[in-house]
């Protein structure tokens, strides 16, 4: 049996990169965390750290056990919490983790919801990008992931199938916009796919890791983006739309949290994302953090209802201009939405490509 004490001893060294660091995070001596280090190669059989220059380097086999010591922690202080939370010596405690635009629109209407319901429930949030929230979760670091995926060619492929142990439900299904410099000609319409027009238009994207999407929308049309502009930041791809630099691709939560008044917007037939909550564990799960997912679900319908009704701003009232709330009940990737090859799950906007905003 491993030793927790030791477990966490590793970890500390994985995640703070030196001996001395470790032991200053834990407030432990020097040589107490290189004993408990020591000790823990023993009862495994196996190196898990090496001499590197004047420091320590973890092996390949001291990161893999440094991984699933962060999930065993994290896990073990979640058990912990919610305990305290059943026998009444703490308030009851929920951590969640959402990309910005998630953050700025669906998770204020929630929080709302779950004070109002329940004010004694302490909610904590941290905006981060879908991989770093999944990594959160299964760490143990926050009890919900608020993550989004890109549909291609109507697939639905769950890029968090191979998270074992996450359980996925969808909120929200949106459309993914067009944006362009508002009172600007719009290109004669070709047929078959609507960006063929904007063949030779400079193209707005993200970094090279995250501008698949956009690329793989644009090769769709027969053509490869000329991406004249990198940038991270929606606000910032849109201010460039809005100056007719270029075009981009945007989904419909970006829209929403921030709104350039100099562009114009279009929905793109077939192109949607989905947003879905990830939670860690077999059902069911810790009562505050199912009171926070059934919150999410009422704000995701009723930012649904709004782009019905605000439809003909965003862009037409077809129903690719239509963000609806996604149906489905929590379960290992049920629902889950759409990655093929060339769809990153952290991108999130689909043409400015960042994991970020």
């Amino acid at each position: 049996m491993l030793d927790v004490t030791r477990l966490r001893v590793l970890a500390a060294v994985a995640r703070h990169g030196s001996v001395t660091a470790a032991a200053r995070a834990l407030n432990y001596a020097q040589p107490s965390v290189s004993h408990h280090l020591a000790r823990l190669e023993a009862e495994t059989g196996t190196r898990l750290v090496e001499r590197s220059g004047r420091g320590v380097r973890l092996t390949d086999a001291g990161r893999l056990l440094a991984g699933r010591a962060e999930e065993i922690l994290g896990r073990l202080d979640a058990a912990e919490q919610e305990l305290a939370a059943h026998v009444g010596q703490r308030e009851e405690r929920i951590r969640a983790a959402s990309f910005p635009s998630a953050l700025a629109t669906v998770v204020p209407a929630a929080a709302a919801r779950l004070r109002a319901e329940d004010p004694g429930i302490e909610l904590l949030l941290t905006e981060t990008e879908p991989q770093g929230a999944v990594r959160m979760l299964r760490a143990g670091r926050v009890d919900l992931a608020l993550v989004f995926s890109y549909l291609q060619q109507g697939k639905v492929v769950s890029p968090w199938d191979a998270e074992e142990g996450v359980r996925a439900r969808p909120l929200l299904d949106e459309p993914v916009h067009l944006v362009t410099q508002a009172g600007a000609p719009s290109p004669p319409r070709t047929a078959g796919n609507r960006l063929a027009g904007y063949a030779e238009h400079r193209w707005i994207a993200g970094c090279e890791r995250c501008r698949a999407h956009l690329v793989w929308q644009c090769e769709l049309a027969g053509f490869t983006p000329q991406i004249a502009f990198t940038t991270d930041d929606v606000l910032a791809a849109q201010a460039l739309a809005a100056a007719g630099l270029g075009v981009a691709l945007l989904p419909d939560l970006a829209l929403r949290a921030a709104r350039h008044p100099g562009v114009r917007t279009e929905p793109l037939p077939g192109a949607r994302r989905q947003v879905l909550a990830l939670t860690y564990g077999e059902p069911p799960g810790a009562p505050a953090a199912e009171r926070l997912l059934g919150a999410l679900a009422e704000a995701a319908e009723g930012k649904a209802a709004d782009g019905r009704a605000g439809d003909s701003q965003a862009g037409g009232d077809s129903q690719a201009g239509r963000s609806r709330a996604a149906p489905g009940k929590t379960g290992d990737g049920q629902g889950a939405a759409g990655r093929t090859a060339g769809s990153p799950a952290g991108t999130e906007h689909a043409g400015t490509g960042t994991a970020a905003p």
